[in-house]
């Protein structure tokens, strides 16, 4: 017997795997095995994944964005509202504006009120606390609903919560029906 052929993996007939085909040697299997978790396999893997994840969101139809629907939005309570439309370049109707309430201009960062009828107030939409926009006005006050910090209409001084100051005023002009806010 030769010393070298007793180290050396022996081969399966192709008979005795029944595919017709070669066995795997050891030696191929530990070869292919290596080949697939050594860094090179590991980044060509890597690559691999990346590759079909950019190919994925290439080939993603854009998503249309979500719009509201009216029929299931409840009528909010009396004085109060949500985000509305922006108002008219240069002013907006004074009717546009609930007494003991407010609308809330949400692309020009504003907030208006009427905290009693023919008297109102604008303030930025920027929570002191910290920089999240108010969404509401419910119960004459105006709500930030990041942490809950409230606002009154008629001053923008803070009620509750933990901004650290009121809402900064702007200034309204009040002409005829319309009004603007600087």
């Amino acid at each position: 017997m030769n010393p070298k052929s007793s180290h050396a993996e022996p081969s399966v007939p192709a008979e005795a795997t029944g595919s017709g085909e070669p066995a795997l040697r050891r030696a191929d299997v530990e070869a292919r095995v290596s080949a697939l978790t050594g860094r090179r396999g590991v980044l060509r893997m890597a690559g691999a994944v990346a590759g079909a994840g950019v190919l994925a969101a290439c080939s993603s139809p854009p998503v249309p964005p979500a719009e509201p629907s009216s029929s299931s939005a409840a009528a909010p309570p009396e004085g109060a509202t949500s985000e509305g439309a922006a108002p008219a370049p240069g002013s907006t109707p004074t009717s546009d504006v609930p007494v003991g309430g407010g609308k809330i201009y949400p692309d020009i960062k504003t907030v208006v009120t009427q905290p009693e009828a023919g008297t109102f107030k604008a303030f930025d939409t920027t929570c002191p606390h910290q920089g999240c926009p108010v969404t509401s006005i419910v119960s004459k006050q105006i709500i930030c609903p990041c942490h809950g910090s409230a606002f009154d209409i008629s001053t923008g001084d803070r009620v509750a919560g933990p901004a650290p100051t009121g809402l900064t005023p702007k200034k309204v002009t009040v002409s005829g029906d319309a009004l603007t806010v600087a």
